[in-house]
C-alpha cells in the first residue's frame, strides 16, 4: 500500500492538528503586520504594497492548506519541514514594515524558503506538485530580484521592482489556468472547511489582540482613566464579535462543509477555488482594513488624551482613515456574500445592502470621528443578523444537511455560474 493510500482516512476522521493551528498563528502575524503597515502609513503606495504582499502570502497559505489536507504532519521529518516553512512566514512578517526598502531582499528570501519547503513536503505525497512548483519558485525569485532593484533617497523599491512584484503575482494567480488542479489534487471536505474556519477565527482574534496591545500601552502608564480610549477598544471588540457571529453564529461553516463533502471531486475543486481561495480574499483584506481603522481610532484616542495634534475632522487624513474602515467592512461583507452565493447556504441580499451602507459610513467617520463610525459599522454588521432572524440563520445553516440529497442539490444549483467563476482558477 502506498503512502498516499495509507494517508487517506475517512473524510470526517481527519481533523485540524494543533501544529496546523500553530502554523495559522504564525501566518496571522503577517496579517497583523499588514494591518500595522496600513495604519501607520496610510497612502495609496501603502495600499498597493499591502495588496501585493497579501496576494503572494495568501496564495502560499492556501498551498500549505491543500498540503496538510492531503496528509497531516504526523511524521517527524514533515513536522520539522513545516516548522521551517513557518520560520519563512515569520521572516516575511518581520520584513513587511520595510519590505519595499532595506528588508526587501529578506522578504524575498523568506518567501523563497516558504515555496521550497512546500514543494519538498508536497512531493512526498503527490508528484503532481512538480507541475505547479516552477510557477511558485519563479514568483519567489522575481520578488527576490525586485528587492535588489532599489533607488531614490529613501532606498525604496524602484518602479522596475514593482513591475517584477506584479509579474510575480500574475505568475502565481495565473498558474491554475495552465495547470488546473482538478483531478490532480484531492480534498477532504471536513478538514478543508475546518482549517479555513480556524484561520478566520485566529485572524479575528489577532486583530483584537493588536488593538488591545495598542490600547494597553497608554493604559499601563497610569494616570486618570481614558474613557475615550476604552470606548475605542470596546467598539473594536464589538465589530470583531459581529464578524464572528456573521460567519460562525449562523451555521455557515457547517453548511459549507456539507456542501463541499457532497460535491463531486472536480466540483469540489471548483468550489474550493471559488469560495475558500477567491471568496476569502475580500474577507481577509476587509479584516486587515477594519483592524487598521480600529487601530487608528485607538491611536487618535491616545493623541486626544495627550492633547497631541491629530487629523482634523474633514481633513484629507481623516477622510482616508474613515474610507479604509468603510472599505474594510464592505469588503468583508462582499466576501461573505460570495461564499453564500457560491455555496447556496443562506440569504445574502440583505448583506449586499449592508455592504453598500458600510461603504457610505466613511462620511460619518470623516466628519464625526472614527469612534462614531465604529458604532455605525457595528450596527451595519449586526443588522443582517437581526433582519434575517435566528430561524432563517439556522435554516440556512441546516438547509444542505436536512434535505434528502440536499447538500448535493445545493452544490449543484447554479453550477454553470460557479464553473464559469472557477475558470479563473
Amino acid at each position: 500500500m502506498s503512502d498516499r493510500e495509507r494517508a487517506a482516512p475517512e473524510d470526517d476522521a481527519l481533523r485540524v492538528s494543533t501544529l496546523e493551528i500553530f502554523f495559522d498563528l504564525v501566518f496571522a502575524f503577517t496579517l497583523t503586520q499588514l494591518t500595522a503597515l496600513l495604519a501607520d502609513h496610510l497612502s495609496w503606495p501603502s495600499v498597493g504594497r499591502v495588496l501585493l504582499v497579501f496576494g503572494l502570502l495568501w496564495w502560499m497559505y492556501e498551498a500549505y492548506a491543500w498540503l496538510t489536507n492531503t496528509r497531516p504532519p504526523v511524521h517527524t521529518a514533515e513536522r520539522l519541514l513545516l516548522l521551517v516553512g513557518m520560520a519563512g512566514f515569520l521572516v516575511i512578517g518581520l520584513a513587511i514594515p520595510s519590505g519595499f526598502g532595506s528588508y526587501a531582499v529578506v522578504l524575498g528570501l523568506g518567501y523563497l524558503l516558504v515555496v521550497l519547503v512546500h514543494a519538498a513536503l508536497y512531493y512526498r505525497v503527490n508528484s503532481n506538485i512538480l507541475k505547479v512548483a516552477p510557477f511558485n519558485i519563479t514568483s519567489a525569485v522575481l520578488v527576490t530580484i525586485a528587492g535588489l532593484l532599489r533607488d531614490g533617497p529613501h532606498d525604496t523599491t524602484s518602479p522596475a521592482g514593482y513591475a517584477l512584484w506584479a509579474c510575480a503575482l500574475a505568475v502565481q494567480l495565473g498558474s491554475p489556468l495552465i495547470v488546473h488542479p482538478a483531478g490532480r489534487f484531492e480534498l477532504r471536505a471536513a478538514h478543508f472547511c475546518e482549517r479555513h474556519s480556524a484561520l478566520l477565527i485566529v485572524a479575528i482574534g489577532e486583530s483584537v489582540a493588536a488593538v488591545g496591545i495598542g490600547a494597553a500601552g497608554p493604559a499601563s502608564r497610569g494616570g486618570p482613566a481614558d474613557w475615550q480610549l476604552l470606548v475605542s477598544a470596546v467598539l473594536g471588540l464589538a465589530v470583531a464579535a459581529a464578524l464572528w457571529w456573521m460567519v460562525f453564529g449562523t451555521g455557515d461553516d457547517d453548511a459549507a462543509s456539507r456542501v463541499l463533502a457532497d460535491a463531486s471531486a472536480d466540483r469540489r475543486t471548483v468550489l474550493a477555488l471559488n469560495v475558500f481561495f477567491y471568496g476569502n480574499i475580500p474577507l481577509l483584506l476587509g479584516l486587515i482594513a477594519m483592524a487598521a481603522g480600529i487601530l487608528r481610532a485607538v491611536i487618535q484616542s491616545v493623541a486626544a488624551a495627550g492633547q497631541a495634534a491629530g487629523p482634523a475632522a474633514g481633513s484629507t487624513a481623516s477622510i482616508g482613515q474613515a474610507f479604509v474602515l468603510a472599505c474594510g467592512a464592505a469588503l468583508f461583507l462582499a466576501g461573505d456574500v460570495i461564499c453564500r452565493w457560491q455555496l447556496r447556504t443562506g440569504p445574502f441580499r440583505i448583506r449586499v445592502i449592508a455592504g453598500a451602507v458600510a461603504l457610505a459610513s466613511a462620511a460619518v467617520g470623516a466628519y464625526a470621528g472614527l469612534n462614531a463610525q465604529l458604532i455605525v459599522v457595528a450596527a451595519v454588521l449586526v443588522a443582517p443578523l437581526l433582519v434575517e432572524g435566528p430561524s432563517k440563520q439556522e435554516n440556512g445553516g441546516r438547509r444542505a444537511r436536512d434535505r434528502p440529497g440536499g447538500a448535493a442539490d445545493v452544490a449543484g444549483e447554479g453550477s454553470a455560474e460557479a464553473d464559469r467563476g472557477g475558470a479563473a482558477g
